[in-house]
């Protein structure tokens, strides 16, 4: 159970004097709970200009004034708690806040962290900024939505508002701690947002056994942070307290004015901004649309033909499908997209769980990185099937332009590839083609359909290429170096 202190009720303006008049708190073993009393006395300091509004309008200045903000309060908080603390601008939720942030340290001998004290590494990409490993950091960063290879390799000045928000939730999970607090809760973010992220954060606590303190004036998110303890503060000392006992919610309100529709390929352009991938993508089969009311897309997931062959396909038919098989029966995902507002509220895991039956196709295939850490192709109903890790002859072409000031989280960049292409010397030059040409894959690095090309055919081509066309290789490396996950799906009420 948590409790005022004395100590954490501090000087709020230092024009007045405040004087905590009565305090007190007693223990109720029949209920189990403490009950509060916080009332405090405060007036105004003399100066010269001060004599002079109280003689100008009359006031008595030198008479004290007192509040009482907590009369008889009795609170119920255990460490697995979600408190929802609502009221104006300067009725108490902040002096509460802080009084409970010091008792739970103090007298509970529990751990608390505040988000306003979240330590922030500015400059760096956020991926370095969190996790003890760089596969705990992805997964922290995925579980509050911050799932984008975009948003890994950014600083924290460079996130938006809203991902700032999410980063620091990131952060509390990291923590350990057994209370998060968090003052002025969302009060800087839009109203959706700040729904998506209530919902996020309270989904986060709970799967971790954790407490949420949050205060804010805002009323409009009790449903989606789903609180087990409500306290409303009014004016003076008028205070409501509600139990919600058990109280779950697994469906975020933004989501309810959001439906899938088929979709076009104007939808996947308005999303494509938001994926790593370039604009480029397979010729598309099917496409459905995540829409809001008022025609927004939000969401986008692209079914493509499948290409002849792809790694995991043998394992997940248990032979090797024919050609008219794979024709007739296969789709493949290509892309799945959110705007980066929609996400950690289940909307991708929606998606692809709505949408595989309707695309027409008895088995539907994805290949994917990003089920490495954030596995949501599964919740939806999709079977892993083996991860594939790159070859090591990727590899080792990859160790040799890191030698040479390469960076590997930046090969995917055309434009970074070019500068740096850009600044070599001849032999350099040299050694980035040499290392290309014994990495195999030509077929891929080349980009191009048809007949798999021998070495003697890829060296020839590569030694014509302009450095803009060498930086596209070298982008198409960085994706060979990716570790995939193939994943598949069989439709159980197909007919043909």
């Amino acid at each position: 159970m948590i409790f005022l202190s004395k100590k954490s009720v501090k000087v709020l303006k230092e024009n007045e004097f405040f004087q905590i008049k009565k305090f007190s708190r007693k223990w109720d073993k029949q209920r189990n709970c403490f009950v509060i009393n916080l009332s405090y006395e405060t007036g105004v300091k003399l100066s010269t200009r001060t004599v002079k509004v109280a003689e100008a309008f009359g006031l008595g200045i030198d008479k004290k004034r007192r509040f009482t903000i907590y009369d008889n309060v009795e609170l119920k908080i255990t460490p697995k708690d979600v408190v929802y603390i609502t009221g104006e601008s300067g009725s108490g939720k902040s002096i509460l806040l802080k009084a409970l942030e010091e008792d739970i340290k103090r007298d509970m001998k529990l751990t608390a962290i505040n988000i306003d004290d979240v330590k922030l590494v500015l400059g760096e990409p956020i991926i370095d900024t969190i996790g003890e490993t760089f596969e705990e950091g992805l997964k922290l960063l995925s579980r509050v939505g911050l799932n984008d290879a975009f948003l890994f390799i950014r600083s924290y000045e460079q996130l938006s508002d809203g991902q700032k928000y999410r980063y620091k939730i990131a952060k509390l999970i990291e923590s350990g701690a057994q209370f998060w607090i968090m003052d002025e809760f969302c009060a800087t973010l839009d109203r959706d947002t700040a729904k998506i992220v209530a919902f996020n954060v309270q989904k986060q606590a709970r799967r971790e056994g954790k407490a949420i303190l949050a205060a804010t004036t805002h009323t409009d998110l009790k449903e989606d942070l789903a609180p087990s303890v409500h306290v409303h503060k009014r004016w003076g000392n008028r205070l409501e307290v509600k139990y919600y006992p058990n109280r779950i919610n697994n469906v975020c309100s933004v989501t309810r004015n959001l439906r899938i529709v088929k979709g076009n390929i104007e939808d996947y352009k308005c999303l494509a901004e938001f994926h790593y991938r370039s604009h480029r993508h397979p010729p598309p089969l099917k496409i459905f649309a995540l829409k809001r009311k008022d025609g927004e897309t939000v969401g986008v997931i692209l079914y493509s033909y499948p290409p002849p062959h792809v790694f995991g396909r043998k394992q997940a038919f248990g032979r090797t499908p024919t050609l008219t098989e794979i024709n007739q029966n296969l789709a493949t995902i290509s892309r799945v997209v959110l705007h980066p507002k929609y996400r950690s509220i289940g909307l991708g895991i929606r998606l692809v769980k709505e949408t595989l039956p309707l695309v027409g196709r008895r088995n539907v295939e994805a290949i994917a990185v990003m089920a490495l850490y954030n596995p949501f192709f599964e919740r939806a109903g999709m079977k892993r099937i083996v991860k594939r890790k790159p070859s090591r002859l990727i590899l080792q072409a990859i160790e040799t332009l890191e030698k040479m000031g390469f960076k590997r989280y930046l090969l995917s960049s055309v434009e970074d590839n070019l500068e740096r292409l850009q600044h070599l010397t001849d032999e350099e030059l040299r050694k980035v083609k040499d290392a290309l040409i014994r990495a195999g894959n030509y077929k891929r690095l080349m980009g191009k359909g048809g007949a798999y090309p021998r070495r003697k055919d890829f060296e020839a081509w590569i030694e014509k290429q302009n450095l803009h066309t060498i930086a596209k290789v070298l982008r198409r490396l960085a994706v060979l170096a990716e570790t995939k996950v193939y994943l598949f799906w069989s439709n159980p009420d197909f007919t043909n």
